[in-house]
């Protein structure tokens, strides 16, 4: 076997918690490590989450940004145009870091949601992960990744709920969930 370097496509899905959890140890293991990361939310953006705060102590070496509006409608509701519209925007700004060079990782968190909400086509996010810059990691979070996404993955770990707080009737816990 060759000693392989380079730029990996690493997706965290599946129906248990810590996709993005996990996603943020792995910014956080790769700050630490002197690299630059950006995180790109695609749904999220109507709750203040604990690590929007954590990741300004870094400054510009971990930047997160949430450029959705929140929860979409899905489940036989009909989707938002406006949340359409900020995918498509999202996704633009996403294709443009990641080509860009300028970062070491970019996680597009909940960007298999978006797929598979139907908003966003998942040939597009292929085709860039096929052009992104030798050395860029790009990592993607969300349940039901797409088939595609999987295949052009090097790295694919599926989270499984074994059993979960909020089964038993206990809330989010601030620090845990969000």
């Amino acid at each position: 076997m060759t000693d392989v370097r380079r730029g990996l496509i690493i997706v965290n899905t599946g129906p248990g918690k810590g996709k993005t959890t996990a996603a943020m140890g792995t910014a956080l293991r790769a700050v630490g490590n002197g690299m630059k990361v950006l995180m790109l939310q695609f749904l999220k953006g109507s709750w203040h989450y604990g690590e929007l705060d954590a990741v300004k102590a870094f400054g510009d070496n971990f930047v997160m940004k949430q450029l959705g509006r929140g929860f979409v409608k899905v489940g036989g509701a009909e989707t938002d145009p406006e949340d359409i519209r900020m995918v498509e925007e999202a996704w633009q700004e996403s294709r443009n870091e990641i080509l860009s060079g300028k970062w070491d990782i970019v996680i597009l968190d909940e960007i298999n949601y978006a797929i598979s909400y139907g908003m966003l086509d998942p040939e597009k996010v292929v085709e860039t992960l096929k052009q992104k810059p030798e050395m860029v990691h790009v990592i993607l979070t969300g349940r039901n990744a797409h088939p595609k996404i999987v295949e052009v993955a090097d790295t694919v770990t599926e989270m499984r709920q074994v059993k979960h707080a909020y089964e038993a009737g206990i809330l989010a816990q601030r620090g845990i969930e969000y």
